[in-house]
């Protein structure tokens, strides 16, 4: 016998009780999924106009048309930062909540007052993915298909609200960019200019990592905590590693600690796994490992030994 919708209802309800960790019911309203990723792309559209339009934008239009964008998105912004307040403002600020629409409006227009700094960063981003990636056809391409620029303009629109301290949508935000491109970049962690990460997929950067200028990484990069057996007792620690300028990191390192420090100029090889710090100029690598060809007939090696 197939359960009715009321007893499908009933059943889901009760489950609410016994299960009340992961409910949200009658709190405050917390800021939309839906409407921060709407936001986000918004964002895009004015720090790269043309790129993420499906129109062709003219010259001839683009204040009419970046007014009227502006105007959007500080609307919609400004409702959502109004809602992460109500959630959890920040110690700092002792208003009522009647009085949260104008606060949320101001922490807003400041927002959005440093798109052009921002802007400015990316432009080194690019440049260092045109520079460093031989399979660029032009800066275009770099912008309208490599995942990398969208994750990190994402990240550094993130990273400016986290200062701020705006509960939630910073988070909102580098995760609907997490899962668009396959890169991790949590909105607390510090990148200096010229940052790119060839290929994207995978990579992970930790909330209190720092990195310098002109740091170039590949895919399937960790740069996170050592432990997390401390749990929450870690909140507000340098738990991610520094990393300096001029800095390579090949495919799939990790690199772990709040107290490692790999210097400036150095090269971390493929797969090292790198638990303390390294001086400056440094080339590391992991030890040697054997690698067997064999025959799939018979299984038995053949003479030659490969080693990597």
């Amino acid at each position: 016998m197939q359960a009715t919708v009321t007893q499908l209802t009933d059943r889901l309800v009760a489950s609410y009780t016994q299960a009340g960790g992961i409910n949200h019911l009658d709190g405050k309203n917390l800021p939309s999924k839906r409407a921060i990723g709407v936001i986000t792309m918004g964002l895009l559209r004015l720090l790269f106009p043309g790129f993420f339009d499906e129109k062709l934008v003219h010259s001839s239009e683009i204040k009419k048309e970046t007014a009227s964008l502006i105007t959007e998105v500080l609307s919609n912004l400004e409702a959502e930062v109004a809602k992460s307040l109500e959630y959890n403002p920040p110690p700092e600020l002792q208003i009522p909540k009647k009085d949260l629409r104008p606060v949320a409006h101001t922490y807003a227009v400041e927002f959005l007052t440093s798109l052009p700094d921002i802007r400015d960063l990316l432009q080194t981003d690019t440049e260092a993915a045109y520079n460093g990636d031989p399979a660029a056809l032009s800066r275009e391409e770099i912008i309208v298909a490599y995942p990398f620029i969208e994750a990190i303009a994402v990240q550094r629109l993130a990273h400016n609200l986290y200062l701020k301290k705006i509960p939630l949508i910073p988070r909102i935000m580098t995760e609907w960019a997490h899962a668009r491109t396959g890169m991790d970049l949590h909105p607390g962690a510090e990148i200096g200019t010229h940052f790119f990460v060839d290929h994207c997929t995978g990579t992970v950067v930790g909330e209190t990592t720092q990195i310098g200028d002109h740091v170039k990484m590949y895919q399937g990069v960790g740069l996170v905590a050592e432990s997390l057996s401390k749990g929450r007792r870690l909140c507000g620690l340098k738990r991610h590693p520094t990393i300096e300028d001029h800095v390579t990191i090949y495919a799939g390192a990790t690199i772990m600690g709040g107290d490692t420090v790999v210097g400036e100029g150095s090269t971390i090889g493929a797969n090292v796994f790198l638990t303390s710090s390294v001086p400056p100029h440094s080339l590391v690598i992991q030890e040697q490992a054997n690698v067997k060809v064999m025959s799939k007939k018979d299984r038995q090696p053949k003479p030659v030994d490969f080693v990597v």
